[in-house]
């Protein structure tokens, strides 16, 4: 099978989408797929290149742009002065964040009619958006954060909040601009970090709980989740992937896979987690990221559409804890993307 595996991007988690890509490139099964690797710059150029290395970008690497007319079906590699085609089986993007995980580089697999793996542009969208994943959440019964949303232009009186709060883009990944707030003087420089990364920003209640995580997998009605997790904090907040040496652990947290919890608290966790997914309209794949309360309750945190695949991500760490390699997570994902069912 021919698959393309974009990687890379001009979003701030191109760094963990290389490394995503470079843990798929080795679980890939060779007597299954010939891969053909598509990184994508900082600046947005898409080359066809060797593999993820490290220095990919040092390697042989030639301009491709994947075509949006179905009759080509795949991908135009400049070669010599001329365009030639490699047709393509099945895409999986392997992106991170804004512009490969908010619906845009899914739009464009749509207009190509090439099957690729995860969700679709309505749920990559509405799950890259915090504030519209907790409201049709809500509209599904399920608890989320108290919020509000500000825009590129409003000013928020700082006396207005209950403190502690956290700032946060609306639409960003992996904690990138994410501040905790405790006093309201603090709350205008929070705003202008958030807005760094998003013009539209999110002013969450903090919520007093443990962090847990579910990965899921399938389409529904069939779904699969992988152990439940809980992020163990020694101080601060949960800052994944922003670590100098994040192969080598977080200073301040600590994955827990199974979670040490009761049994009913994790069978609830899973159960929120599969409810979120179906409400959101995901597919493919997802990692369902949660609050579990000092009474049992289990509150939405937010939804990874395409979560981290690397060696210390959570996603791959939960599936393997319930007897699924990455290997396996890839087989199921691309047999979904092509014919609707795990095989």
């Amino acid at each position: 099978m021919k698959i393309g595996i974009l990687f890379g991007g001009r979003s701030e988690e191109h760094a963990v989408s290389v490394k995503s890509a470079r843990e798929v490139a080795e679980h890939l099964d060779p007597d299954k797929y010939e891969p053909y690797y598509i990184g994508i710059t900082r600046s947005g150029a898409w080359r066809l290149c060797d593999g993820p290395g490290a220095e990919w970008e040092d390697g042989d690497l030639r301009p491709v742009v994947l075509s949006p007319d179905p009759g080509v079906g795949g991908l135009l590699v400049l070669e010599r002065g001329r365009y030639d085609t490699i047709g393509l089986d099945v895409v999986l993007p392997v992106l991170h964040g804004k512009l490969g995980e908010d619906g845009a580089v899914q739009g464009l697999l749509e207009l190509s009619g090439i099957p690729y793996a995860g969700c679709d542009v309505q749920g990559s969208a509405l799950c890259m958006d915090k504030s519209l994943a907790y409201l049709v959440a809500r509209g599904a019964g399920i608890a989320t954060p108290d919020f509000r949303v500000v825009t590129a232009d409003e000013h928020v009186e700082p006396d207005e909040l209950t403190y502690p709060v956290f700032v946060k883009p609306a639409r960003s990944g992996s904690s990138f601009g994410v501040t905790k707030v405790s006093r309201g003087e603090e709350l205008a420089g929070a705003i202008g970090v958030a807005r760094q990364y998003d013009s539209k920003v999110l002013v969450e209640r903090a919520v007093v709980g443990s962090e847990v995580g579910c990965a899921v997998l399938g389409d529904d009605p069939e779904l699969i989740t992988g152990e439940v997790d809980r992020i163990a904090l020694s101080h601060g907040f949960f800052r994944i992937h922003q670590e100098s040496a994040p192969e080598a652990g977080s200073e301040n947290s600590t994955p827990i896979v199974p979670a040490d919890i009761p049994a009913e608290s994790r069978a609830l966790v899973q159960e929120t987690a599969k409810a979120v997914y179906r409400a959101l309209g995901c597919r493919g794949l997802a990692r369902v990221d949660m609050f579990l309360l000092a009474d049992g309750t289990v509150m939405l945190n937010e939804v990874n559409t395409l979560p981290g695949l690397t060696s210390y991500s959570r996603y791959p760490r939960m599936m393997a804890a319930a007897g699924l390699s990455l290997g396996d997570v890839i087989d199921r994902v691309v047999s979904l993307a092509v014919t609707g069912k795990a095989r």
